[in-house]
């Protein structure tokens, strides 16, 4: 089987997992403990804090550990939101993921708070002239994804957080999908707050990070013993933080050689299937995209039967974001660009690691282009059954 829906989930690395080992099996003391099991966890969960800050350029005391990029995301919205004395009042835009979007929705009715939701192109971008139109006296906060997980369009994020920086207003980024692929050197980004996950980067599902810049207020999430500064308290998953670091430090090393090589063969791919499939079309910004990321509507056909007819010929991929699997209502991304909930239906993503091989993209290319021909020519047959009948 080709797996091509690292957008969802990558498998663990082989070297994450060796440099976790030891601190699960060895050294698995909790940091917070005073005795020798508990300060050589606290050592290495301090080691794995400071190289992780050396990738993204800030202080070790900025990088806060979480579960995940839900977590992430949950602390920088509601814990910015909440501590800020501005106002009420966030921008964010039409296609983030539902962990931003879920949080703004509970600010909304049990902080009354107000929100503005900035339109994208057809092609998914965010402009800085709406986003400064949008910015208010009691604007708190904006936060726009980096590169979107459904379509892989890539947002000018210097500039919008430039845009927000001169009106005084912090400014949040869902890195989740951009770590591994695009720079994320904080300083250069400009950003506030950033949010990674590290099963997108080859680690176990379990651990992500916030990036928060120092001195900027911000109320926990989670109460408790106080770890983390005070900012997230939960006894510290060492192991996951050791295996982060590891995870971004090789996908790190391996660009820009990675990105530009996932680029062309992501490039391949897309000009096989559109020239293969008539009537495809290509979602998300044709140049500013993920390199790792190609994703497609057929219109007239159903998404869930070319997934299915794919399965068949050896390649598992999906057809939008995870979390919204199994849901009946089109993809909120895909409306947003301007597509109408048939094509929405439609749609097919496929993304993949670092380590996938071009030979994979070629192969996984003539299969989507077969599986469409495939569900139409069934489809034509059971129209033209029931006509017949």
């Amino acid at each position: 089987m080709i797996y091509l829906d690292a957008a969802a989930t990558a498998p663990a690395r082989r070297q994450v997992l060796e440099e976790m080992w030891p601190l699960l099996t060895a050294t698995f003391g909790n940091p917070s403990s005073h005795h020798t099991y508990g300060e050589a966890a606290a050592s290495d969960y301090a080691r794995a804090r400071s190289r992780i800050a050396a990738l993204l350029g800030c202080r070790p005391g900025e990088i806060i550990f979480t579960s995940g990029g839900t977590e992430a995301d949950n602390l920088a919205l509601k814990g910015l939101a909440l501590a800020a004395p501005r106002g009420r009042h966030i921008v964010t835009s039409a296609i983030e993921h539902p962990a931003v979007l879920e949080v703004l929705a509970y600010l909304r009715e049990f902080h009354g708070f107000r929100t503005t939701v900035l339109p994208v192109s057809g092609s998914g971008r965010v402009s800085p002239s709406d986003l400064a139109a949008a910015l208010e006296d009691t604007t708190t906060l904006c936060t726009v994804m980096y590169a979107n997980n459904e379509v892989g369009t890539v947002q000018d994020i210097p500039e919008l957080a430039e845009v927000c920086r001169r009106a005084g207003v912090p400014f949040h980024t869902d890195a989740v999908q951009a770590a591994g692929w695009l720079p994320l050197d904080v300083d250069r980004l400009g950003v506030t707050a950033l949010s990674v996950s590290g099963h997108k980067l080859g680690t176990p599902k379990g651990i992500g990070l916030l990036y928060l810049r120092s001195g900027t207020p911000c109320e926990p999430v989670l109460h408790g013993g106080g770890q983390e500064r005070g900012r997230r308290s939960g006894t510290e998953n060492v192991a996951g933080a050791v295996g982060l670091a590891r995870a971004l430090e090789l996908a790190q090393a391996a660009l820009p050689g990675a990105a530009d090589r996932s680029t062309a063969s992501r490039d391949a791919l897309i000009a096989q299937v559109l020239a293969g499939v008539p009537g495809a079309l290509l979602t998300g910004d044709a140049a500013r995209r993920l390199p790792n990321l190609a994703s497609f509507c057929f219109p007239g056909v159903s998404g869930e039967a070319i997934l299915l007819a794919l399965e068949r010929r050896g390649v598992v991929c999906s057809s939008g974001s995870a979390c919204a699997a199994g849901s009946s209502e089109p993809s909120a991304v895909l409306l947003a660009l301007g597509l109408d909930g048939e094509t929405a239906r439609s749609a097919v993503r496929l993304s993949w690691t670092q380590d996938t091989a071009s030979a994979d993209l070629d192969q996984a290319a003539r299969a989507v282009v077969a599986a469409v021909e495939a569900v139409r020519s069934l489809g034509a047959a059971h129209a033209g059954s029931q006509a017949g009948a």
